[in-house]
């Protein structure tokens, strides 16, 4: 018996070790005329930034506390300065300007040089203190 060999009729298929790139460039190309079509059609969203309102009433006192440039407190009350004040004492000095009213708002005023930081701490210490309104003051261009 001869010995049979593993290749039968002497021919040898070679396995093709490229990727075929034609089906990837049809389907990359039909992605692009869907986005191409479907673009002018996407409608861009709009975002509603918070404006300044206006109270109808003015309060019956305005507590105001005014961050210097050094970060230094001040406080003033019916745009009257009282005193200055360190973190300490913030909220020792603003409740006793409240009168014991928790609900009487308390405005803070800052200079555009002091770091965002000094504010939200000023906030946090008025927060804490049991102060139930507290505000920022915004000055409008115009």
């Amino acid at each position: 018996m001869p010995a049979v060999s593993p290749m039968r009729g002497g021919s040898r298929r070679r396995t093709i070790n490229e990727i075929n790139m034609v089906p990837f460039i049809d389907v990359m190309l039909v992605l692009l005329i869907i986005f191409m079509v479907s673009a002018p059609l996407i409608t861009t969203g709009v975002v509603d930034l918070p404006s300044i309102g206006k109270s109808k009433q003015q309060p019956k006192k305005v507590i105001e506390v005014v961050v210097g440039k050094d970060e230094a407190l001040r406080l003033r009350v019916d745009n009257k300065e009282v005193s200055t004040m360190t973190f300490k004492n913030l909220a020792d000095r603003v409740s006793a300007a409240q009168g014991g009213d928790a609900t009487a708002p308390v405005v803070i005023s800052a200079d555009k040089a002091v770091k965002y930081e000094a504010v939200v701490r000023v906030m946090d210490l008025l927060q804490k203190a049991g102060v139930q309104r507290v505000g920022l003051s915004v000055k409008s261009n115009g």
